[in-house]
């Protein structure tokens, strides 16, 4: 069965986009642990992130700090958290988020619940700014 994460990656289900190329998707978490908080997914549906091969390993890698760049200049923020946890869907994903403190990153506290419009308004924003570069 695909995971939500293909789901995505194959528009069968929506998501606020804010990057992608042939072997990698970014997309804002729905529910968020702060605003701006941004998974980097490979396209290629793998469990475990040490399973990936070397070259999609490190091409995740590259692809995730194009995205922490675009959003650290549209997010107020002292930089960018990375996470990878793999336990929640059974997909590769690295967090980026946003950190003024260190408890931003604390993943056993209450999420966000963001409107639609919040959640595309920050996708365009950070979207635009990883197209200019």
């Amino acid at each position: 069965m695909p995971s939500i994460f293909t789901k995505i990656i194959n528009r069968e289900i929506p998501g606020h986009i804010v990057a992608e190329d042939e072997q990698h998707i970014a997309f804002l978490d729905i529910m968020p642990l702060v605003k701006g908080h941004v998974l980097v997914v490979p396209k290629k549906e793998v469990d475990y992130i040490y399973d990936l091969d070397d070259a999609l390993y490190t091409s995740l890698h590259l692809f995730a700090k194009k995205v922490a760049k675009a959003q650290e200049k549209v997010i107020p923020c002292t930089r960018i958290g990375v996470a990878v946890i793999g336990l929640e869907v059974s997909h590769v994903h690295i967090h980026l988020v946003p950190l003024k403190t260190m408890d931003d990153i604390n993943f056993s506290r209450p999420k966000l619940k963001l409107s639609t419009d919040e959640l595309e308004e920050i996708a365009n924003s950070i979207k635009a700014e990883f197209d200019k570069a």
